[in-house]
């Protein structure tokens, strides 16, 4: 997750045109939707209602932007949450807001959260709105079991608004004096309804059947189950095997070099209560169609490279020289199959933390050159904050967010295009600045 804000088309990264699709003409839908200049009045959220998308808080059928980490220079260490709304033609900055722990958060023993972090975002209740788990630190004297730390912020027609739900975890789904945190979002038992597991001490799981109440109840929940690994890779599982079951990552404590062995729990009729194929040590792992093989393909990052594997858990695998880089993935050419992004790290080839490289995914198997390069005009570290089709054009976007230490940042939108993978300048652009602005305002 990252961060966001509005500026205006003057303050742009790459001007106000359109966006080359690789053909030389310009795609109708990259235009850049208006924005407000910083000082403006911000734009209202559309009023959804209700849809399948994910990341819809609004209902209205297009995705939005959640951004943690925002510009806070001078606001001590936490300004909030910036939520970035979206439209038919892509995301619209000036329809943002700032969720803070003083306006959203629950209190507990009287006393409001001082963290308010998201950590994951799923249709919970089945209403059709997406919403968003929140990370906080609720009052702990370290004696007995502590509390909850996790809450929930329901979407509704006009996005996440009120005040936060405590997520209820029953006590015989807890184990020992556990702190309920990294919650995963996934269809665990198939029946089409979204479950939550949390992580549990000594590596167990806590598995809640959704969909949820909106007291933060879940249907159902039963004792803690155990786990290859006490870490969990915090948002959405995948259903790795493509049996109707979402899978779940668990990975084991980390080495000295930050990387750690994982495993996947493979989800079934009772939940995710099966270890699957196992995975070298690594610090991150992506998952993706790299090809056209019959199962789901992995890329794992760690201090020595890139590691792939395809059709999981198959033996084809093939490896990279890119050395301690992020690795996502996503459809910007809509064609199918997944890109591998990398970011960050270092490699053979001239990679830096400044630049983000794009390998196609081909029918046989992922290009082992860089398909595309994307460098922010930007100075700073970049890291890739989301990848989803933000302009409704069947290929997914790329966002970038370009950070010098905690007061300055921007924030490009790349749309993927059908020929050269990503679009070499950002179809739009801004700072998180003006969420630490609206939140003095509040």
């Amino acid at each position: 997750m990252g961060t966001a804000a509005v500026v205006s088309c003057a303050l742009l990264l790459a001007g106000c045109g359109g966006s080359d699709d690789g053909t030389g003409k310009s795609d109708a839908r990259h235009d850049p939707v208006s924005m407000a200049g910083k000082g403006a009045a911000q734009l209202p959220v559309p009023r959804g209602k209700g849809s399948k998308v994910e990341d819809d808080f609004n209902g209205d059928g297009a995705p939005d932007l959640v951004l943690d980490d925002l510009v806070h220079s001078g606001h001590g260490d936490d300004a909030g949450i910036g939520v970035v709304y979206g439209s038919e033609k892509g995301l619209r900055p000036g329809a943002r807001q700032l969720l803070s722990a003083r306006a959203n958060g629950a209190r507990t023993k009287g006393e409001l959260p001082a963290a308010f972090e998201s950590e994951a975002s799923c249709d919970l209740d089945e209403d059709g709105f997406t919403d968003l788990l929140v990370s906080t630190d609720p009052p702990y004297d370290g004696i007995g079991r502590p509390p909850v730390p996790l809450q929930i912020l329901f979407g509704s027609p006009k996005g996440l608004t009120g005040k936060a739900v405590k997520v209820q975890v029953p006590a015989k789904s807890r184990f020992g004096n556990d702190w309920s945190d990294q919650p995963v979002c996934g269809d665990f038992d198939g029946d089409g309804a979204t479950d939550l597991v949390l992580h549990a001490s000594g590596a167990r799981l806590t598995y809640l059947r959704g969909p949820f109440k909106r007291t933060g109840a879940p249907r159902a929940a039963g004792k803690p189950l155990t786990a290859p690994g006490n870490d969990l890779v915090t948002g959405r599982a995948t259903d790795v095997d493509r049996d109707g079951y979402d899978d779940l990552l668990v990975r084991k404590a980390a080495n000295a070099s930050g990387a750690a062995t994982s495993a996947l729990v493979l989800g079934g009729p009772k939940g995710p209560a099966e270890t699957g194929v196992l995975f070298p040590a690594g610090t991150e792992i992506a998952f993706g169609r790299f090809g056209k093989g019959k199962a789901t393909d992995a890329a794992v990052a760690g201090p020595k490279g890139v590691a792939l594997r395809y059709d999981v858990p198959g033996t084809a695998r093939a490896a990279m020289e890119s050395k301690n880089v992020a690795v996502d993935t996503g459809d910007l050419d809509g064609d199918g199959l997944s890109e591998l992004i990398l970011s960050g790290g270092s490699s053979g080839d001239g990679g830096g933390t400044g630049e983000v490289r794009v390998f196609r995914g081909r029918a046989e198997a992922l290009d082992s050159n860089a398909s595309a390069l994307v460098v922010p005009s930007a100075k700073g570290t970049t890291q890739v904050l989301a990848i989803a089709d933000f302009d409704g054009d069947k290929r997914a976007d790329l966002v970038l967010r370009t950070y010098r230490g905690d007061g300055e940042d921007t924030i490009g939108i790349y749309p993927g295009v059908k020929t050269d993978l990503v679009a070499r300048k950002p179809q739009l652009a801004f700072s998180s600045a003006e969420f630490v602005a609206l939140g003095d305002g509040a």
